[in-house]
């Protein structure tokens, strides 16, 4: 059996016997056509020479490559793969010779595409500092037909040898590559904490590193999807240009957590069935995962449109030191963005919130919706009575001290009881119980805090007396109902609230009640009447309602409520 090639292109995949002498090309004069854009019309051959076969370029413009490595002339070995543009060509030699290995090279490699920038010469130019995303960015398949060439293992080893065990100068070479590119990334994004910053510095840096002409990192969003963050073009010209990623490169780097190197083909479908014009545009590509705690949360990739082998293996490791370092630099991004606005939530929450309650909602255990939900709520008011004629007669500044000391203890009961600080208004307290964490027992809960209250104020009026200030009085009013709860207001400065005629009802049964009392409705009364001693009172009409409203006056716990004072007895 004689040694064949076996040609996997963009129009399948071919088994050829090879003969002494073998031409490969774009031309259909060749022995054997190479139907790939960039691939020359007189690509190579592969001659039969002493028994061996041996592949020569022809000086085509892309080259030639033999298991990744470009080549001028070679000798082929039994599963050697040559790459011409983004066509692979597995050589298989014939069953006899397949056990010999091939002889050693007679001919030294050409020249590589690029050559590295050297130690201590200038950096290269950074690229143009185009505004984010102004590219636009497609992942949709079927419109890439890529050829992965290389496939770096997950979690690549970044690890430095003891210099008494290095042997070779390969080895400090790619030590010295890694520390390269940790120390340029490291000083280009030590002072950014902006993720939209970081990344375009990040990208900056690979530009530097790499012959790449543009580049894209995609993180996953909201919605558990993988998009574009942040885009850069090298060249000026091609900002707003399409770029289309294949979703076979990053299937492979999710799925292996593995870095790809690639030839790319943009497929255009009105040339499906004309096999020298499938190939629209060809391209390298690098794409490599983002990893943290061993899980994928975005990619890196860059391409070329210079070559389909614009990229070595050596490129792929160094893109991948690149992605290393960004990963950690993002992360960090990520978590100072989080602690920052979650400090903000607490500070915010922790103002009408008890302090383990605050803790469920920052940590999206109770969700606070943004537009508001209707739900069944508690509404508390409680007013300092006679005010008004106390703030004439006193210093502003003594005013100020007696309404935070007030204010403190209020709060504190009714964070006690869970419920929340909706707002101050003046002298006067809204709190919620239902809203935004609900228990089946709201209402008690209310009514045993107007209880407290009143109990504490009492302990707060002795201080004050003894200090030669005035006693303060307060009149409370509770009332239950549906209402819409949630964040209320414009853009830039949202309240979480609740509204409704629930909530009205609640203010007026609070301005009839007289100091000392807890009034409460029929719809807290009937939730409530099985734990509290409470008498009817008559009718009141209050502002807003056509009809007079039920009003019951809470004296106390059923087993506490054994006498009536002036304040509390029903008229």
């Amino acid at each position: 059996m004689a040694a064949k090639i076996i040609i996997i292109g963009p129009d399948g995949r071919q088994e050829r016997e090879l003969y002494a002498h073998n031409t490969l090309g774009r031309h259909p004069n060749n022995t054997h056509q190479v139907l790939d854009r960039i691939v020359s019309k007189e690509h190579c051959h592969i001659d039969l020479v002493n028994g061996q076969y041996v592949l020569r370029d022809l000086g085509s413009l892309n080259g030639t490559y033999i298991n990744g490595e470009r080549v001028s002339e070679k000798a082929l070995g039994h599963g050697d793969e040559i790459t011409l543009g983004s066509t692979r060509v597995v050589f298989q030699a014939a069953p006899s010779a397949q056990a010999s290995p091939p002889p050693p090279q007679q001919h030294p490699a050409g020249p590589p595409p690029r050559q590295q920038q050297a130690v201590g010469a200038p950096p290269a130019p950074i690229p143009q500092q185009n505004p984010l995303l102004q590219s636009k960015v497609t992942i949709a398949p079927g419109m890439v037909e890529s050829h992965i060439r290389t496939k770096l293992a997950p979690l690549m080893e970044q690890s430095f040898l003891p210099e008494r065990l290095i042997q070779d100068n390969d080895t400090i070479r790619r030590d010295y590559e890694k520390l390269r590119a940790t120390y340029e990334v490291t000083q280009a994004i030590s002072v950014k904490l902006e993720v939209e910053d970081l990344l375009a510095k990040i990208l900056d840096v690979a530009f530097q590193l790499l012959p790449a002409d543009r580049g894209v990192v995609l993180l996953y969003d909201e919605d558990k999807e993988l998009s574009p963050r942040c885009v850069r073009t090298k060249r000026p010209q091609a900002v707003g240009e399409e770029l289309v990623i294949s979703t076979t490169i990053l299937d492979e780097v999710l799925r292996d957590k593995a870095a790809v190197l690639s030839s790319d083909a943009s497929v255009d479908s009105r040339f499906q069935g004309a096999h020298s014009i499938i190939m629209q545009g060809i391209r390298s590509s690098m794409a490599v995962p983002l990893l943290h705690d061993s899980e994928v949360f975005g990619i890196m990739m860059l391409d070329s449109q210079i070559a389909a082998n614009a990229f070595t293996e050596k490129d792929l490791q160094l893109f991948q030191t690149v992605a290393n370092q960004a990963a950690v630099a993002i992360q960090n991004s990520l978590y100072a963005k989080k602690l920052e606005h979650e400090a903000v939530t607490r500070e915010r929450f922790q103002r009408l919130l008890s302090p383990a309650i605050a803790e469920q909602v920052i940590a999206g255990k109770v969700e606070v919706e943004k537009g508001g939900q209707l739900r069944e709520t508690t509404m508390l008011f409680s007013d300092i009575r006679g005010f008004t004629a106390m703030s004439e007669e006193a210093q502003p500044s003594d005013i100020v001290d007696m309404l935070n000391e007030y204010f403190e203890l209020m709060v504190e009961i009714i964070f006690q009881y869970e419920g929340t600080l909706d707002k101050f208004v003046g002298d006067e307290i809204m709190a919620l119980f239902g809203a935004p964490v609900a228990h089946e027992d709201d209402p008690i809960r209310a009514v045993r805090t107007a209880i407290e209250m009143m109990r504490v104020l009492a302990q707060f009026n002795e201080a004050r007396e003894k200090d030669g200030w005035p006693p303060l009085a307060i009149g409370i009013g509770i009332n239950t109902g549906e209402v819409v709860a949630g964040y209320l207001g414009s853009s830039k400065a949202l309240e979480y609230t609740v509204i409704g005629d629930a909530v009205n009802v609640g203010a007026r049964l609070c301005s009839v009640a007289k100091a000392g009392q807890v009034l409460i409705s029929r719809g807290t009364y009937e939730r409530v009447k099985d734990y509290f001693e409470v008498v009817e009172l008559p009718k009141a009409q209050v502002k807003g309602k056509a009809l007079a409203l039920e009003i019951f006056n809470v004296l106390g716990e059923k087993e506490d409520a054994l006498v009536w004072d002036e304040f509390t007895r029903p008229n």
